[in-house]
């Protein structure tokens, strides 16, 4: 297929998987005004914050590098001819047993480990998320069996019922329950308890993720009913391929939620910290646009990049894909700063001083999506061993930069973690990845985009306006500049549908 055709199919699939998933994830974020100001204080959304970092973390965890892994041997056209739904099958297997033996060994030790987290009084918040990283690491192996098939309507489809169900919940149990107690709590008082507070947030997510995983059921049969089952020769070399990405894939979900989960562990006051970690989660929210963008990209990037190079012509298309995803990155990180004198109403006045983690997060969000396309080099010369020491150096950045500095500054500690790890992550796979597995990026385009945006930022943000009317209308000029310009340089002038 030529670069053009593919790039489009490439911007097609992430628009429909982002569609599921930035939509998805923007209707979650509108909860978030909710949570900061029905739940009983802020420190309850710090622990909502720590749990769902602990989540994160267990999913990649759980999945260990399968789903990447499931891509290279689906694809694989080495003479060995593996059947697809027999790959898909061993790969099912695999996460469904070890997400059996986890969800078991959490609800066997429950006591002890809601001791070791503090969360003693209410163990079962604990084992509800356990509940959940279980089944949502077996989900994704379906999930992604449906972005190798194509089947992006039904992956949407699927992701956005589970979606809608969840915020009926959230606002059933949060704001509908709480109105009939004041009037008639005999009429809910056999389910309703006054007071759980984010612990239904928890009680949403599980009946949600239930229902998820009944709507996939039919998509897991070609893998439960493939011929031969599962094969564990092949298992073996999906692990040797898989758990170096498990490393890797640790490393980057850890700079994501390394403060969340650390955070309350550096303050002798759990209440207090609870609070700041609050503030510093519904900040963190914000710039969870550029988060977004780059998980939608990721979605769409990974099958692309496998079937590219089994197509031959990847090198190609690889720096395009680049290219345009600084673009996009730079545009959101434009958007979400010009207007975050509107976007600061989505949280609560006693956030606002958080508001200043935002454009640090975002930077940090921005390198990682570079380096996701840097990884490219490794995951398909098979040497996901790079990718493991890369993300072991980011680690160890990232812990040292909370630990160190955090008591001391609080949450801004843990925000600059985030560009120092991924930046870090960025430079080592980019100058090892020159000498093992070379590809012609556009260096000058990023460099230029990216100084363009710098100036544009500084445009926007120095002149003081006082007029808020006045300063949204300044800034979306600037925008309207920087889509301008990448218009007339990118698109302008060419014919025939090819992309520079």
């Amino acid at each position: 297929m030529a670069t053009a055709g593919r790039m489009k199919r490439l911007a097609k699939d992430t628009v429909v998987y982002g569609l599921s998933n930035i939509l998805g994830r923007f209707l979650n974020w509108l909860l978030v005004p909710m949570y900061v100001r029905v739940l009983n204080n802020i420190g309850e959304f710090g622990v909502y914050t720590n749990l769902y970092a602990w989540v994160a973390l267990l999913l990649i965890v759980l999945t260990y590098g399968m789903e990447t892994g499931l891509f290279r041997f689906i694809n694989r056209k080495d003479g060995e001819g593996h059947d697809p739904d027999r790959v898909y099958a061993t790969t099912l297997y695999s996460i469904a047993g070890t997400s059996l033996l986890f969800l078991a060994t959490a609800l066997l030790f429950l006591s002890p480990i809601s001791r070791a987290l503090h969360y003693d009084t209410h163990p079962e918040y604990l084992a509800m998320m356990a509940g959940v990283a279980a089944v949502d690491a077996l989900c994704s192996i379906p999930f992604a069996y449906l972005r190798y098939k194509g089947k992006a309507l039904r992956f949407m489809a699927i992701r956005m019922l589970n979606i809608g169900l969840n915020i009926f919940l959230n606002i059933f149990l949060l704001i509908i329950c709480p109105w009939i107690w004041a009037r008639a709590p005999e009429a809910i008082g056999w389910f309703y308890s006054p007071g759980y507070g984010v612990g239904y947030v928890f009680v949403a997510n599980v009946i949600t993720t239930l229902l998820t995983f009944l709507m996939l059921l039919p998509d897991m049969l070609p893998g439960l009913k493939a011929k031969g089952g599962p094969d564990l020769r092949l298992l073996r070399r999906m692990l040797r391929y898989s758990l170096p990405i498990l490393v890797l894939g640790i490393a980057g979900i850890f700079n994501q939620t390394a403060d969340k989960i650390l955070f309350p562990f550096l303050f002798s006051d759990r209440t207090y910290a609870d609070e700041q970690l609050g503030i510093y989660g519904a900040c963190f929210k914000i710039a969870v646009v550029m988060v977004m963008f780059t998980h939608s990209f990721r979605y769409a990037y990974e099958p692309f990049v496998f079937a590219g190079h089994s197509a031959g012509d990847g090198r190609e298309a690889y720096p395009v894909a680049m290219k345009f995803f600084i673009i996009f990155a730079l545009c959101i990180f434009l958007g979400v700063m010009f207007y975050l004198d509107v976007l600061k109403y989505f949280v609560s006045p006693a956030c606002y001083p958080g508001l200043r983690v935002v454009p640090i997060v975002m930077l940090g969000e921005l390198f990682y999506g570079i380096y996701y396309n840097l990884s490219v080099w490794y995951k398909l010369s098979d040497s996901t061993h790079w990718g493991a020491y890369f993300s072991l150096a980011g680690c160890l950045v990232t812990v040292g930069i909370i630990l160190i500095c955090a008591p001391a500054h609080s949450y801004m500690a843990c925000a600059w973690a985030s560009p120092a790890c991924n930046g870090l992550m960025m430079a080592l796979s980019y100058f090892v990845g020159r000498k093992k597995f070379p590809v012609a990026y556009d260096l000058r385009s990023a460099a230029l985009y990216a100084l363009l945006a710098a100036a544009l930022l500084s445009a926007g943000m120095l002149p003081e306006i006082d007029n808020t009317a006045l300063r949204m209308i300044w800034r979306t000029a600037l925008l309207a500049v920087f889509a301008l310009i990448v218009f007339r340089r990118e698109f302008a002038g060419h014919k025939g549908g090819q992309i520079r």
